[in-house]
């Protein structure tokens, strides 16, 4: 996309980029950038077999962030009228309160680099409704007929295109389409008084060709299955004990109990369990964990992050050693660190901060059955639901919405009622083996800090944690 989607539907012109900035700079800010942003996507629902719910929606505005040492003030327009505008380019100058006067004009407008990650001939937003319709019929009959038990079926379909524009004081502006789709299907199963939940799902930067390789009833059928395992399964037992990750979605403990720890913001201000730690060995030496926003089509990549950046691959920890942080540009200069990609925002009216794109450990040399087989008794987690985390100390409480036994070397019998309790740090020293089936996440991640949701993505290989607490019912 180029600058003349804004220029033909909105009459925004050069001469309105750096008029804007001008105003932003004029009390003295040593950094000014405006983040124009127009969105549409629609949302529907599938449920008691029929579409409950169609929505759709189109947003646009504009948010411009003046930068003094580091003071940031920030402002928003919910649409493109310059007097509006205006108004927000003085409102982040006086909240920033500049140190200096009569800072430079803002640089002639220039093209800045981006990478090409998700070439989507048409995004799913688009498609007509029919369409559309196909594929939620499609999951329910899947999911229904999987088996009797399976007596309620929610399907939710969400996709999005967002066009943006970023253009800073320093001359270069970056022009973005972001398409963007998700399918999430909950199964509830009941048997004999007993019901249980098994909910999955996918997605990507992508159109509909995400759903020629994976198909609806791919998903229909899993969530299905996690419902009906559930209602067979036993009481979790207690008490501290080997547990082994699975691949891919478990990954979401690392990203919350490790990944937040690792932006730059909590660092530079001393909040962190990481903090002051660069070289410093953090993890077994088996473990090398990244944040890569440049994987192609998938939900946490961009071309440019939310501050025009490239984003990067950025190594954070290589084999148990603290290497750097993700920096978003006032973290990275503020502490005269290299700028990462990682500036991140919910929309126009948030302001950017260092967020990660898609974060997961590299794999290692054991297969994932040697790791089961090095278990004598413990518990093997596939998937997660919710969790919490302390960022200041790295403890950690997640919910494992599908665990098993191991006894003797294998897999048997499933439990529910699952809960890791631990320390993020700590977990990451007692890993011993790391599998080599390194899988990312299907394509539903979604984080949320200080109030801003933004898509993400996760993955890991097997891995066995030699002792970590497991709350359950059964001692």
């Amino acid at each position: 996309m180029s600058q003349s989607f804004f220029t033909d539907n909105f009459g925004i012109t050069q001469r309105n980029l750096e008029t804007l900035l001008s105003t932003g700079l004029a009390t003295g800010g040593d950094y000014a950038d405006l983040y124009f942003e127009s969105r549409t996507n629609d949302v529907l629902t599938f449920e008691e077999n029929i579409l409950k719910n169609a929505s759709k929606s189109i947003s646009q505005g504009v948010g411009i962030r003046v930068i003094a040492g580091d003071k940031t003030g920030y402002a928003y327009s919910d649409g493109f009228e310059m007097d509006d505008m205006m108004r927000a380019a003085r409102t982040a100058a006086a909240i920033a309160l500049g140190s200096r006067a009569g800072s430079d004009p803002p640089a002639p407008v220039a093209a800045a680099a981006t990478h090409d990650l998700y070439r989507v001939a048409q995004p799913l937003v688009d498609i007509e409704l029919t369409t559309k319709l196909d594929l939620l019929q499609d999951a329910n009959t899947t999911a229904r007929s999987y088996d009797p038990r399976i007596v309620e079926v929610r399907i939710v379909l969400a996709n999005e295109k967002k066009q943006v524009m970023i253009y800073g004081s320093t001359g270069d502006v970056v022009c973005d389409v972001r398409p963007l789709t998700v399918l999430q299907i909950s199964c509830i199963a009941h048997e004999k008084g007993e019901r249980q939940i098994g909910t999955t799902g996918g997605g990507g930067r992508a159109g509909l060709e995400f759903f020629e390789s994976r198909s609806p009833s791919f998903f229909a059928r899993e969530a299905a299955r996690q419902a009906i395992v559930l209602l067979g399964a036993g009481e979790a037992p207690a008490g501290p004990m080997p547990v082994v990750l699975g691949p891919g979605w478990p990954g979401i403990l690392l990203h919350e109990a490790v990944g937040h720890g690792l932006e730059a913001d909590f660092n530079r201000k001393g909040l962190s369990a990481f903090a002051g730690r660069i070289g410093q060995k953090v993890a077994s030496e088996l473990c090398t964990v990244v944040d890569d926003g440049t994987i192609q089509g998938r939900r946490g990549s961009l071309n440019v992050d939310d501050e025009g950046h490239l984003t990067g691959r950025t190594v954070l920890i290589e084999n148990g050693i603290l290497r750097g942080y993700m920096q978003d540009a006032l973290s990275a200069r503020v502490t005269r660190s290299t700028i990462t990609g990682n500036g991140r925002r919910e929309s126009y009216a948030s302001m950017p901060m260092p967020r990660m794109t898609n974060t997961f450990m590299l794999p290692g040399s054991s297969t994932g059955q040697e790791i089961i087989r090095s278990v004598k008794k413990g518990l093997y987690a596939v998937n997660f639901a919710g969790g919490q985390v302390d960022i200041t100390n790295g403890r950690f409480v997640f919910s494992a919405s599908e665990a098993y036994l191991i006894e003797d070397g294998k897999v048997t019998a499933p439990v529910k009622g699952a809960t890791l309790i631990g320390n993020g740090p700590d977990v990451l020293t007692r890993v011993s083996m790391v599998g080599n089936d390194l899988s990312l996440d299907q394509g539903i991640g979604t984080c949320m800090k200080d109030g801003q949701s933004i898509p993400v993505g996760v993955g890991l290989p097997t891995v066995k944690v030699d002792e970590m607490t497991v709350g359950g019912t059964k001692k």
